[in-house]
């Protein structure tokens, strides 16, 4: 419990790191942005294609890993549907404040619930190594999603240490809804094949409508396309190491 608890906090808050170099930065190319975002995008498809869905199918079978996944993808299209996607763009000239800022962390907030809780299922399954390999992925995505909050509230005129504490809140409704998903799947085994397979659709789902997407709309296409392999390497590496 006190490794899922630890991974979980780490994973939720690296959320913050994303916030971090607006500190130092008033201004991100769109280039680089693109790069972080489909680097990201590599890791998640790895972890989810070499991590949990092979897992999945260990724990429960491959009816269970159709199903799950299934839900995964369905939830998050039902979620994207009512949480409509804004694309932050790195100039001035965001005023109204209120209304779009809020708009951003109820986004964040209610996306931060099923990767919290793949993380918590991920730390209860019988692979002692899946649980670290997720919450890394969930925490790579995490970073240029802090990120995206940050610029967005700063063009907003928000003032920078207050996009900090946001997204430490928004990390926090991860971490618990991580622990949610732990409980359920320690004290429910028959569940963690589904909950892993979830994981991995809503994993998927964030990267084929959301990351992909975002990192292939400003002529970047090819930097992006080397980050994505290199990402996904990556994420092979640590599955191995691990």
């Amino acid at each position: 419990m006190a490794t899922a608890l630890l991974g979980s906090f780490l994973s939720a808050m690296a959320t913050v790191l994303g916030v971090i170099p607006i500190l130092f930065v008033k201004r991100l190319s769109e280039k680089w942005k693109d790069v972080l975002v489909a680097f990201t995008a590599g890791i998640m498809v790895s972890a989810a294609t070499f991590g949990l869905m092979p897992q999945a199918i260990q724990e429960s079978g491959i009816i269970s890993l159709t199903l799950g996944l299934i839900t995964g993808v369905l939830l998050l299209d039902l979620i994207e549907s009512h949480i409509p996607h804004i694309d932050v763009e790195n100039k001035p000239g965001y005023t109204n404040m209120d209304s779009k800022a809020l708009l951003v962390i109820i986004a964040l907030f209610i996306h931060n619930i099923p990767e919290g809780l793949s993380t918590g299922f991920s730390y209860a399954s019988q692979q002692a190594s899946l649980g670290p390999t997720v919450a890394l992925a969930i925490g790579a995505q995490n970073i240029p999603e802090g990120l995206i909050l940050a610029v967005f509230m700063m063009n907003s005129r928000t003032s920078r240490w207050k996009a900090l504490g946001i997204a430490a809140l928004t990390g926090l409704m991860e971490m618990v809804s991580a622990v949610i998903g732990y409980f359920t799947a320690s004290s429910m085994q028959n569940v963690v094949g589904y909950g892993l397979a979830f994981a991995a659709g809503a994993m998927l789902f964030i990267v084929y409508k959301e990351l992909i997407p975002e990192s292939h709309g400003h002529g970047y296409e090819r930097s992006s396309t080397y980050s994505f392999i290199i990402g996904l390497l990556i994420m092979v590496y640590i599955t191995q190491i691990f």
